[in-house]
């Protein structure tokens, strides 16, 4: 798979399991491969490794960074399986079903449910959650692997809220389908969302409340990633985005929903993999300092 200019990339974050989880992953969805493996040292939890893979041609990081945030299923990941695309779809998702069931645990069991012929939602064993579904191929084509939101909690009726709310912030933004709640499916109340779907610079989110009690709800162990090309575009995002001031920290931020967002420089990614390793220190220890990112100390610091 070529390259692609993807703007917005999940971000996952382990104890120290990054590597072993990619290798997972990659070993599970086709059309993936681990492209980077970069260690930084001298941070808060020591030695982290930070990873960058892709799964079905779709950018992944992911960063071991001590135990401090556990991934849990406020965010997922539907895995779409098109039989109008694949004749073998159906073969498929049991397979990939069955490979991401090792050590993991059904949240829902892969069955036939009003919506689909074929759905289920399983937590692997470092703790991610999939929904795998075998899609309705009437509907527009939509790609492989979308990031979920699940609105809980104090969050539970947030979804379209935040899903305008993102449609306004991200420049090249689209609404998809939106299904509410009918009367009579108590907990959750008439008309919050059961299911919906938008397009941020191209990448397709669903989101969904659910009143139903959860002992989870939105972390820093899955962000996303904002790649940004100049200084000017780094501001916006953080400006409109950071709705938490103690989250702020080295890049990253925390929306008014909880869901956690890094403002990162595309240079970024360069001077990090391309750096000898006095240039990795130097610009480590620069960002550890920053909120966020200055990309003209950034620049300095990585040619020293």
């Amino acid at each position: 798979m070529t390259k692609t200019n993807q703007k917005i990339v999940p971000h996952l974050w382990y104890d120290k399991e990054a590597r072993e989880a990619a290798e997972f992953y990659v070993n599970i969805f086709p059309d993936s491969k681990i492209t980077d493996v970069t260690t930084i040292h001298n941070t808060p939890s020591g030695d982290s490794d930070i990873i960058s893979f892709e799964l079905w041609g779709q950018k992944f990081a992911a960063i071991s960074a001590g135990p401090f945030f556990k991934i849990n299923p406020s965010i997922s990941f539907m895995v779409n399986f098109d039989p109008s695309r694949d004749k073998d779809a159906r073969e498929k998702i049991d397979e990939v079903w069955n490979r991401l069931s090792e050590g993991g645990t059904a949240l829902m069991p892969l069955d036939k449910y009003p919506f689909s012929e074929r759905y289920g939602w399983i937590q692997d064993k470092f703790g991610l959650t999939w929904q795998l579904i075998l899609t309705n191929p009437e509907g527009e084509e939509r790609p492989s692997l979308i990031p979920s939101l699940l609105f809980v909690g104090d969050q539970c009726g947030n979804a379209e809220d935040a899903m305008n709310f993102y449609l306004s912030v991200f420049k090249n933004a689209k609404q998809g389908l939106i299904a509410r709640y009918p009367k009579g499916m108590e907990p959750d109340k008439e008309g919050t969302v059961m299911f919906s779907e938008f397009s941020l610079e191209n990448q397709w989110f669903t989101a969904m409340d659910s009143a139903h009690e959860h002992k989870f709800s939105f972390n820093e162990a899955i962000s996303f990633m904002v790649y940004c090309d100049t200084q000017e575009e780094i501001d916006y995002y953080w400006e409109k985005l950071s709705k938490v001031p103690e989250a702020e920290q080295c890049g990253w931020l925390k929306d008014q929903y909880g869901i956690s967002w890094q403002i990162v420089p595309s240079e970024m990614d360069e001077m990090m993999r391309k750096s000898a390793p006095e240039q990795l220190a130097r610009v480590t220890k620069a960002f550890l300092k920053m909120k966020k990112f200055d990309l003209e100390e950034l620049r300095k610091a990585y040619k020293g």
